[in-house]
């Protein structure tokens, strides 16, 4: 059976397979090869709706001791929605960089709450653009800053658009949409005016789907 797990490192999708041998297991903090830093102890220093930090004490390899701060956050879904060869793109202010920047729709449930990857695409896609897609293809699986945090990203390519209305968070008042031709959106990646880590690795994949 499918479903989210949590572990010391946070949450993950485990999905089930057909065989009777090879099945989902949480990761391991203690059994990651030679080279492994060991969990000690772990403690939460902060947490609120969205994330959890933590401290954890940690054992390196030569037996020296030391702390890791970590970052929880649910793993979210980014999705890229395509249409006549350019890309609908979501624009917002981001208040840790102090600026408004476009990024491809993406994000997670409320309140640390978990979804399927797809279910949690399309209500993301509808809920940022109000666009339904006929077709939804998942192009893989990224980490978004795994220095820090254990959160990663499924990554859907969205066609066969239907528009309807947004459905946004409050967080999201300021939010806007249109429509880029895929040059324009290469120029924007090019000045600067597109920052956003997660819209640029999916993009990437996109590139590498196109070219198989």
């Amino acid at each position: 059976m499918s479903g989210w797990s949590r572990s010391p490192t946070g949450w993950w999708w485990a999905t089930a397979t057909n065989s009777s041998t090879d099945t989902a297991r949480e990761p391991d903090l203690n059994n990651a090869g030679e080279h492994a830093v060991r969990q000690v102890a772990t403690r939460v220093v902060y947490e609120n709706p969205w994330m959890v930090v933590r401290e954890d004490d940690v054992e390196r390899p030569d037996g020296s001791r030391g702390i890791f701060g970590v970052v929880d956050k649910p793993d979210f879904a980014l999705i890229i929605p395509a249409e006549d060869d350019g890309f609908h793109m979501v624009e917002e202010y981001r208040y840790p960089i102090g600026r408004r920047t476009w990024s491809f729709p993406q994000g997670t449930l409320p309140g640390q709450a978990r979804a399927e990857p797809e279910e949690l695409a399309r209500r993301e896609l509808a809920e940022e653009t109000g666009f339904r897609a006929e077709n939804m293809l998942r192009l893989g699986f990224l980490h978004s800053s795994h220095g820090s945090s254990g959160q990663g990203f499924n990554v859907f390519l969205a066609t066969g658009l239907k528009p309807g209305e947004a459905a946004r968070e409050h967080e999201e008042q300021d939010m806007r949409q249109r429509w880029l031709p895929r040059s324009e959106f290469k120029t924007m990646v090019r000045d600067g005016l597109i920052t956003d880590d997660s819209t640029l690795a999916a993009y990437t994949l996109l590139t590498f789907h196109e070219a198989e």
